[in-house]
């Protein structure tokens, strides 16, 4: 069994900073790639950022210079820094990841439960 557990979301003022943690956790031999989507209210879901094993990133557009994803192998973890958070911002925030599960070595995408970021302008 593998889980993706979200923690850091809240409310904040525009122009601060949140920071979003992800574990996972389980049966694990490898994870390819982790990422942050979110979701805001009436819309679609959009991916925020990601990270490969190797520690190359990708970003949105809308939040490009104002977050940093990053990663610790060793403790299959990744990070989501938000600054200079904007109203847009807000929404629900789910980490994605592509895990080697140990047991039947299939590589599957497993998601979290989502943590609630609220900007208020």
């Amino acid at each position: 069994q593998v889980q993706l557990v979200e923690s850091g979301g809240g409310l904040v003022q525009a122009g601060g900073s949140l920071r979003l943690s992800c574990a996972a956790s389980g049966t694990i031999a490898s994870i390819t790639l982790m990422e942050w989507y979110r979701r805001a209210p009436g819309k679609e879901r959009e991916l925020v950022a990601s990270i490969t094993s190797g520690g190359s990133t990708n970003y949105a557009d809308s939040v490009k210079g104002r977050f940093t994803i990053s990663r610790d192998n060793a403790k299959n973890t990744v990070l989501l820094q938000m600054n200079s958070l904007k109203a847009e911002d807000t929404g629900d925030y789910y980490c994605n990841a592509i895990i080697v599960e140990a047991m039947s070595m299939m590589q599957l995408s497993y998601w979290g439960q989502g943590t609630q970021v609220t900007v208020s302008s």
